[in-house]
């Protein structure tokens, strides 16, 4: 029986499209509107944010609002070390996947022993980093910090002292890097990046598994895989960004794409997941509530967190 303790971090900084700092809002409203009681249940630690930077000019064309970033690194860090220290199982509802790099820090700190096993459910890959960046967006590079990476190999931008400093501190917070190693990751339902993501995905030879692969083969069969793949690593984070569900169910999320997972596969996914006692850490991300109509992005969100906590209680 796992404590969960739900960590509520309504940062939207690191996202190009606004909005994604009312996705937990809405989550909640869904609950509410399911009639679930839901978030009455579990301790809850709600992160201060850094949101009022959308309102101030960029510093940092490749890496917008980074400095904003690097204080929610330090925040969100620290909640999740304390959470695993005192003995909780972190359940991490984001506003946009940036914070995910912030996640695995507070999680390596925690346990700097521990070889790390990362699942990341999502359309794209986010290995960018300033030098490669289309966007400058950092929901496009949490992995890259994780995985203490500059590609320099595909570097089209040069970047400023200032910019660099606060991304070599990002990438080493928690003075660990890299907290994860590229082995140790597993993309699911990926299928829109860029060619300089897909260079260091070949580089080290990413595992990924695509929509057809995990339709092909059914949510127990992969399960089964990753648990044989993930054998030598002692924990496992399990990111979930809505944008990996297929664009005719998310309208309410800055990045839609075509051709992702139905919804009761993701739900089968993500509880069958929960049920390997390596995971130690949950994050839903990126659920934008402005950009839907009836609201049923969050309601999607919310059958998965519920069914996913559920599991994790009972194992």
């Amino acid at each position: 029986m796992k404590n969960i303790k739900i960590i509520e971090v309504p940062s939207e900084i690191g996202a190009g499209t606004r909005g994604a700092s009312l996705g937990i809002e809405a989550i909640k409203i869904a609950a509410l509107d399911f009639m679930s009681n839901f978030f009455i249940h579990f301790p809850c630690e709600k992160i201060p944010v850094e949101n009022k930077l959308l309102y101030e000019p960029i510093e940092s064309p490749y890496a917008k609002r980074i400095k904003g970033i690097v204080s929610m690194y330090e925040k969100v860090s620290k909640a999740v070390y304390d959470t695993i220290k005192s003995g909780f199982f972190p359940v991490v509802l984001s506003g946009d996947h940036s914070i995910s790099g912030a996640t695995i820090a507070g999680l390596k700190m925690a346990k700097p022993k521990s070889k790390l096993g990362v699942i990341w459910i999502d359309a794209h890959a986010d290995l960018h980093t300033p030098y490669t960046t289309p966007s400058g967006n950092l929901h496009g590079m949490p992995l890259a910090i994780s995985l203490n990476e500059d590609n320099e190999e595909y570097a089209v931008h040069e970047l400023d002292e200032e910019t660099k400093k606060h991304w070599n501190y990002l990438k080493n917070i928690g003075k660990i890097a890299p907290k994860v190693l590229p082995e140790d990751v597993v993309y699911i339902s990926l299928r829109d990046y860029e060619k300089e993501e897909k260079g260091l995905i070949d580089k080290y030879g990413m595992k990924v598994i695509s929509t057809k692969e995990f339709r092909t083969k059914g949510a127990e069969n992969i399960v089964r895989s990753l648990t044989r793949y993930f054998s030598d690593c002692t924990d496992i984070y399990v990111s979930f960004d809505v944008d990996s569900l297929d664009s005719s169910l998310t309208k309410g999320t800055g990045t839609p794409v075509s051709n992702g997972l139905r919804e009761r596969e993701a739900e089968d996914l993500i509880s069958k997941l929960m049920q390997n006692r390596k995971v130690c850490c949950f994050e839903i991300t990126e659920v934008n509530p402005t950009l839907d109509k009836e609201n049923l992005m969050a309601e999607i969100a919310f059958n998965i967190l519920q069914r996913s906590v559920n599991v994790l209680m009972m194992s």
